[in-house]
């Protein structure tokens, strides 16, 4: 039998015996880890050895390894990387440096994450922040024009493609201008659409080939003006898959952040019928969990099409020496700093 249309998380470190059926059951496309469930490399390598075991095949593993803020795998475990930030003064400094550190930062993150049996995470960002916006990107972003964005964000996914970790594109198609953090409450854009096209949504564009992407949780007045990208058919019809041209697996955003409304079943199929391909639960509840898979069809047509070329694109990562290269990237970061 084919996936559900699901991401689901779990609650902690060790698997209980109701997210065993679960998993059994319900048979979600994907799993998504956070701090709750890290506490060492053989336990996380265990989790994911356990959580696939019941699921029954070698389900996409996810996590949001960013860097800066944005980081559930750290010391003393894993090493501390830099916010994208850091990426874009060193590409101001100069664009082939911040491409190369970009590159091997993500590669480095893939190194740590592949071992564990993650293959999937969250980056990255083509965000674009305006003055005045909520700091929820703030120095997660690689710069605050589209193309210096585009740039470092293509460079972050062919790092990660090659360690065999998976890119996810987010927050399509831009949370940047957001004036309210999503976790919390739904932020609305009045910006002419215009604009949008020529700065937010442009930084999406050159990257429409990535095999992943994540809606926002962001209402565009001028484009639909109720509705937020992840649950709007016209924001995914019009600008997603066709002014941006994504025809990659696409996600919603986690569907128990506070910015939507409705119950999760309600959010769910909001989520589906506008055209996400699947979604996504991070907070580990399981009768959340139960909601969403009740609503969340096997996948099929062209939703499965696309969760299966995004599948297909994980690689064996070439060999790699993680030593050498950490001690590179250390360089560049200094570089970066003015060291």
């Amino acid at each position: 039998m084919a996936a559900r249309a699901l991401i689901a998380g779990l609650s902690g470190h060790r698997l209980t015996n109701d997210e065993r059926a679960f998993l059994r059951e319900a048979r979600p496309w994907g799993l998504i880890l956070f701090k709750r469930n890290v506490e060492s490399k053989d336990q996380v390598s265990g989790l994911v050895g356990e959580a696939l075991h019941e699921m029954g095949w070698q389900a996409p593993v996810l996590v949001d390894q960013e860097g800066g803020r944005v980081q559930r795998l750290g010391p003393p475990h894993w090493p501390v990387y830099p916010p994208g930030a850091a990426y874009g003064r060193l590409y101001e400094r100069d664009r082939g440096s911040g491409l190369a550190a970009a590159r091997l930062g993500a590669r480095l993150i893939a190194s740590d994450l592949k071992p564990l049996g993650i293959d999937v995470d969250c980056l990255p960002l083509a965000d674009v922040p305006v003055p005045g916006s909520d700091n929820v990107i703030g120095d997660r972003a690689y710069g605050d024009a589209p193309d210096q964005v585009a740039a470092i964000a293509g460079a972050v996914a062919e790092g990660l493609l090659a360690g065999g970790v998976l890119p996810v594109l987010k927050h399509i198609p831009g949370h940047g201008r957001a004036t309210a953090d999503s976790h919390l409450k739904l932020p609305t854009v009045d910006t002419a659409r215009g604009t949008l096209e020529a700065t937010d949504f442009a930084a999406f564009r050159p990257l429409k080939k990535l095999p992943l992407g994540m809606t926002a949780h962001v209402v565009f007045s001028a484009i639909d003006p109720v509705l937020p990208a992840t649950t709007s058919a016209t924001m995914i019809g019009e600008v997603i898959r066709g002014f941006i041209g994504f025809d990659g697996a696409l996600m919603s955003d986690d569907v128990s952040m506070g910015a939507l409304s409705g119950s999760i079943a309600e959010r769910t199929r909001a989520s589906l019928s506008a055209g996400c391909d699947l979604v996504l639960h991070c907070n580990g509840d399981l009768a959340e969990m139960r909601a969403v898979a009740e609503n969340a069809p096997e996948l099929k047509g062209e939703a499965l099409r696309r969760t299966d070329a995004a599948l297909a694109a994980r690689i064996a990562p070439a060999p790699f020496d993680v030593s050498a290269a950490r001690r590179e990237f250390a360089a560049m970061m200094e570089m970066q700093a003015g060291t």
